[in-house]
């Protein structure tokens, strides 16, 4: 397994983060898994254990070289690691079902153990990457201090649901992302090898595909229904989530489009383009209604946001500090 280590100043665009089903016998291989260092200038940031965050629906660690480079969380890497935090961005398929990617970030988890000499890790995963980092949590409990949602997709998404559910749609979407999105994805972050299945994807962020998950890997972080707290600890493991409820938020973004998808599949807008805010929830749930839409979650797209809405790297810096408190 590879490991990049870098000096950045990281230049980022980002494509979205969303949609995921079964394990099958492809290699579960990663490739690359990113640490971002930097100067350090103060130990706000500074955990326990080391932070391993996890892309989502067709997302990556990162495309390029150390002089120029497009990352999946725009600064949010190196202003954890400038205020003292060990940080890593797990490298997974870009459209594969949650078990698989699940699979493939315990092989990276379990080489972060190796490589920092501590037993258990922080993971914090944005839209798919939040039912990725639970089935780690879940089969490999003994390797996890904590596990952060953001916008995650723990009860599914319906724009998934409303996309298989229509053989036109279906079979679009499933062309557009097995022969040019996801291949263009893996080739660009340097590892074309990389398996990727869109329509298995798509089923396991469907809500459907995600109540079954949810039945075979229980955990009482996640409540009974959207009324109630999920616990804030189970199995020893901390658990958090937060999320937004924008669509737009700033004309430049290349996503403005896109995020109408979530208003169309769930009818309201009491969600963030594409996930709604009832699916964000698991354990103690920071704020679930930040003006900040799916991608903005990540800081994606170059970090364009809305006007007054919150700093997503200051978020993140924040919640470094809180596991920092908690001993984590």
């Amino acid at each position: 397994m590879k490991i990049l280590t870098t000096k950045t100043k990281a230049v980022t665009f980002a494509v979205m983060a969303t949609l995921s089903m079964g394990l099958t016998a492809e290699t579960q291989a990663a490739e690359g898994i990113l640490q971002v260092k930097e100067t350090v200038k103060s130990d706000y940031a500074k955990t326990k254990y080391p932070i391993v965050m996890t892309h989502g629906w067709l997302g990556w660690s990162r495309i390029g070289n150390d002089s120029f480079n497009i990352d999946y969380w725009y600064q949010i890497l190196p202003d954890m690691a400038r205020n003292g935090a060990n940080v890593f961005a797990a490298q997974l398929s870009p459209a594969h079902t949650t078990e698989f990617r699940g699979e493939q970030l315990i092989a990276q988890v379990e080489e972060i153990r190796a490589l920092t000499g501590k037993d258990k890790v922080n993971l914090i995963g944005h839209s798919h990457g939040g039912p990725t980092v639970r089935y780690v949590a879940a089969v490999k409990p003994q390797y996890v201090a904590s596990v952060t949602g953001v916008g995650g997709t723990f009860r599914g998404s319906k724009v998934a649901d409303d996309i298989q559910g229509n053989q036109g749609s279906r079979t679009f979407f499933n062309i557009l992302g097995d022969y040019i999105v996801a291949p263009l994805i893996s080739w660009a972050e340097g590892n074309p090898e990389m398996p990727y299945n869109f329509d298995a994807s798509m089923a396991s962020l469907s809500e459907a595909g995600s109540a079954d998950f949810n039945k075979r890997f229980p955990t009482t972080a996640l409540a009974t229904d959207c009324n109630k707290s999920g616990d804030k600890v189970t199995n020893g493991i901390y658990y958090y989530s937060w999320g937004g409820t924008a669509q737009t938020t700033n004309l430049l973004d290349i996503d403005t489009i896109l995020m109408q998808l979530g208003p169309l599949s769930y009818g309201n807008k009491d969600n963030d383009g594409m996930v709604a805010r009832c699916s964000t929830h698991i354990g103690q749930v920071i704020r679930d209604n930040y003006n900040l839409n799916h991608t903005d979650l990540a800081n994606m797209l170059f970090g364009l946001k809305g006007l007054f809405a919150p700093d997503p790297v200051a978020l993140y810096r924040q919640h470094a500090n809180r596991l920092k408190l908690q001993g984590l």
